[in-house]
């Protein structure tokens, strides 16, 4: 049952709802609050080698930050450690169309549970990619690509225009987007990337074809013979799904509800490591939301799914996170505010003027950063 503010799971009697406001940039990003990033540090394309990236390590216990090549991490953790993973698979989820007339890009962003989608309708750029146009108005029909057709029924935020509810015409639209879609991308890039550039070693096709608007960016360096090394060392994986929507590359806002399932098996190995003195470690913020979405206030894990919209906070805190492996994020990204609660003001302050200093890369094919308890 989903309502405006969260959702109660099916598996148990679990309301998932925002538990935060945020005021302004500063609350956000704390102490980043006046970083810049220029962009000759914005990664333009994916390096040769998925895990030829850089990890930069920030450890709470020492407030010590290092520097490493990602194909380190597994000598970084240690055995009795839980990886949870995003096995979301990235869909081709960007298509051309018309409206009145004039050239846009719809990306599909969320399906819901009636069968409708959520969507946002942007102008191309004249470089392969997009920027932000006033959204709707209500009653508008997009003309795909192929022939769909997304009749744009109303706001999904009524304060806001960026993101619509539509119907569309097509019987299947996942498989539309197979045959007409493309990767969502963003200025930053140089050019388009075949769809396998925006999946991970852990993406799985699930039953209905679901999958996320937009790369869960966290696991991509991972290679499948670093995962067997990291697990002939004793290192477990632990899988969730949360299919991400599309993001806010503009106005930075919090995620909205996004559908998500943290298994029993998961729940099982969380709980169990955690018991045991090991360390449960997110692989991306998308994990992280997934995990505190299902954990109750003394962090015990249960098996759940259904929709979250859930914001982590310095306030809140995390309850059955112990550290993550995350991107770059921009100063003004609402993902700050988790990193902070899972390391602290002086710490992130410390890692974001390491990787400025050492030219580490932004965004989704760039450099990786690892907070550890």
């Amino acid at each position: 049952m989903t309502t405006a503010s969260g959702t109660v799971s099916k598996d148990r009697h679990l309301y998932i709802g925002r538990n935060t406001h945020i005021k302004d940039k500063g609350e956000k990003t704390g102490s980043l609050a006046g970083l810049r990033v220029p962009d000759s540090l914005l990664a333009r394309a994916p390096a040769a080698r998925r895990d030829a990236v850089r990890l930069l390590v920030g450890e709470q216990r020492t407030g010590e930050v290092s520097h490493h090549g990602f194909r380190e991490l597994p000598g970084l953790l240690r055995a009795g450690d839980v990886l949870v993973v995003n096995t979301s698979r990235t869909l081709p989820a960007a298509v051309d169309g018309r409206l009145a007339g004039e050239p846009v890009v719809a990306h599909f962003s969320t399906r819901r549970d009636d069968g409708s989608w959520v969507v946002e309708i942007r102008t191309p750029d004249g470089h392969g990619s997009t920027v932000r146009r006033p959204g709707g108005p209500a009653g508008a029909v997009v003309e795909l690509a192929g022939g769909g057709l997304l009749p744009l029924r109303e706001p999904l935020d009524p304060d806001a225009d960026r993101l619509w509810v539509t119907e569309p015409s097509m019987a299947d639209p996942v498989a539309y987007l197979h045959r007409h879609g493309r990767p969502i991308r963003y200025s930053y890039t140089e050019r388009d990337q075949p769809l396998a550039a925006y999946q991970t070693v852990f993406s799985v096709p699930s039953a209905d074809g679901a999958g996320s608007a937009e790369m869960p960016s966290a696991g991509r360096p991972f290679t499948a013979g670093l995962v067997t090394e990291l697990v002939s060392r004793g290192v477990q994986i632990a899988p969730i799904v949360l299919h991400t929507g599309v993001a806010s590359a503009e106005s930075h806002e919090p995620p909205y509800a996004e559908p998500f399932a943290v298994p029993a098996s998961t729940a099982w190995q969380v709980n169990a490591a955690r018991a045991a003195g090991g360390r449960v470690l997110a692989v991306g913020t998308t994990a992280v939301r997934a995990l505190e979405s299902a954990a109750d206030s003394r962090g015990v894990v249960r098996p759940a799914s259904g929709w979250t919209d859930l914001v982590v906070t310095p306030d809140r805190g995390v309850r059955a996170v112990d550290g993550l492996l995350t991107g770059l994020h921009e100063p003004e990204a609402s993902h700050l505010l988790m990193l902070r609660a899972l390391s602290g003001d002086r710490l992130l302050e410390r890692v974001y003027a390491a990787a400025l200093q050492g030219g580490y890369r932004w965004h989704e094919f760039g450099d990786v950063n690892l907070l550890l308890p």
